[in-house]
């Protein structure tokens, strides 16, 4: 009877859930650091003997769904795609592919939307960045262009500076990919782009040299 029990309630979750629960346990993005830090602690669901962080899929895949709703009322050459971080350059740069967004990969150089006489100037509306100490000096950027910030963020970033933050395993190689395919993928249906998920054109292997 407790087994039907929980088969039934695993069934529930799945059927809310952007992608199979067991999609987002292979691929790790559940799994945070050893540290927390302030604002991050509504998001862990337990923590384990070793000490690691684990976060609550449920949450992380709200703040998902809430992320791509909130860039759907953005054009995509509004919209500033941020990675310093290696393991995601291709994750963002698919991304950026496939909507229209634009992206910056690799360092950031200061004055990218503060300075209009930069040569790689742009005027963003709104920035996404895939790790908040990583991406500091856009972020930075952000603040005194006065525009909104949503950061993935790890068990043990800070978000101070971040409007919408995304519980998440920022750093995996194998995380990154699902969650920049799902931001894609719900921009486009909130826009009206596609109309379901069968319609979106790409694979989660597109973001990827990983195998999930």
């Amino acid at each position: 009877m407790i087994k039907k029990e929980i088969k039934e309630e695993k069934q529930e979750i799945e059927s809310n859930l952007l992608v199979p629960l067991d999609l987002y346990l292979k691929s790790g993005i559940h799994i945070g650091t050893k540290f927390k830090n302030k604002g991050i602690e509504d998001f862990i669901f337990k923590t384990k003997q070793n000490g690691l962080k684990i976060m609550d899929i449920e949450k992380i895949d709200k703040k998902i769904s809430l992320a791509a709703k909130m860039l759907a009322d953005y054009e995509p050459g509004e919209i500033l795609l941020i990675c310093r971080r290696e393991t995601g350059h291709k994750s963002v740069k698919k991304l950026a592919e496939i909507t229209g967004m634009r992206c910056v990969t690799g360092r950031y150089l200061p004055g990218t939307i503060t300075n209009a006489e930069f040569s790689f100037f742009i005027e963003p509306k709104i920035m996404v960045v895939s790790d908040p100490w990583h991406d500091k000096q856009a972020i930075k950027g952000a603040i005194l262009s006065n525009i909104p910030v949503i950061s993935l963020v790890g068990s043990n970033n800070l978000i101070e500076y971040v409007d919408l933050a995304i519980p998440c395993n920022n750093k995996s190689k194998k995380s990154l990919p699902i969650i920049y395919y799902l931001l894609g993928r719900e921009y486009l249906k909130n826009k009206g782009i596609i109309k379901s998920d069968s319609e979106y054109n790409v694979s989660l292997e597109d973001f990827t040299d990983e195998d999930l």
